[in-house]
């Protein structure tokens, strides 16, 4: 199952961020955007619950991100 992350992060934390997020399995990609979010992150899971540990125990707690929104891809 593949998803986009969108990120909002605090104010400077944006490249320590992407630099998290790429070292994490599962994620293929991370990349600074321009919007209402700060950083999107390309992910692969095997179903809905590896995604939801993968947001919830790995993405969420990198320090200086504020919230996160999963997009599913169909």
């Amino acid at each position: 199952m593949k998803a986009y992350i969108l990120v909002h992060v605090r104010p400077g934390s944006v490249p320590e961020v992407v630099r998290n997020l790429r070292r994490l399995d599962g994620v293929h990609e991370a990349h600074m955007t321009f919007g209402p979010y700060d950083v999107v992150a390309i992910v692969d899971a095997a179903d809905v619950n590896h995604l939801g540990k993968l947001v919830a125990s790995n993405i969420q707690p990198i320090p200086g991100v504020i919230d996160t929104l999963t997009c599913l891809v169909v």
